[in-house]
């Protein structure tokens, strides 16, 4: 190819068709199953067409931006993203009818949907799309332990750290103690030292009135 496929892709955008009148089918190759996935983990994709006019492979990441991946031809020539023969990342080859793609070692950026597309009479057919995402990493509960056995020793109840709040509370009500029970005291010890003088009052008094009657 003397033009870059990438370019020849975007010229041609402007007639496109969704799977209408040409065949295309992707199918998994490795992992059997896609939920199965993991990083690292080589990812194997065949499309399969009625027509050997050559394919294009594009990745749609999970922004949904368009990546051209490789353009197989008719007579299995991989062109690569820059025009390059090879990839770091990726592999591709064509057996009759087959266009096959190959994601070397699979990591989260190359998450997200895989179109075979191709160029046949001048129009563009876009196969539908195959996801490829890694499951997703659940966040797994603390184990809750059962209530742990009592040892012989028995914990003193004064080591225990006191709640603010209760403690707070027990000073309130200490200083309502207070404040209640001891003006009664006083009020209390303050009527029997006036009982007290009252009765010896009263002894003198008759004392004295026994006295003038002798």
């Amino acid at each position: 190819m003397g033009t870059s496929p990438a370019l020849l892709l975007l010229l041609t955008l402007g007639f496109c068709e969704y799977g209408h009148g040409l065949s295309l089918e992707i199918k998994l190759r490795t992992p059997k199953d896609i939920s199965q996935l993991r990083v690292g983990q080589r990812l194997e994709l065949e499309c399969h067409t009625d027509k050997e006019s050559g394919a294009f492979w594009i990745h749609q990441d999970r922004r949904g931006n368009l990546h051209f991946i490789v353009f197989i031809s008719s007579i299995s020539r991989a062109t690569f993203e820059g025009n390059q023969k090879t990839s770091t990342r990726f592999e591709a080859r064509k057996e009759r009818v087959f266009y096959y793609l190959a994601v070397k070692s699979f990591t989260p950026q190359d998450e997200g949907n895989y179109f075979c597309v191709m160029l046949y009479n001048q129009m563009l057919y876009f196969s539908p799309g195959q996801p490829a995402l890694l499951p997703v990493t659940t966040t797994v509960a603390p184990t809750t332990h059962g209530p742990t056995p009592k040892s012989d020793t028995t914990e003193e109840p004064n080591l225990q750290t006191p709640d603010p709040e209760r403690r707070m509370q027990e000073d309130l009500n200490f200083f309502c103690h207070i404040f209640i029970w001891v003006p009664l005291a006083g009020a209390c010890l303050l009527l029997l030292a006036a009982l007290v003088i009252t009765i010896v009052l009263c002894q003198r008094t008759r004392r004295r009135r026994c006295r003038c009657k002798r």
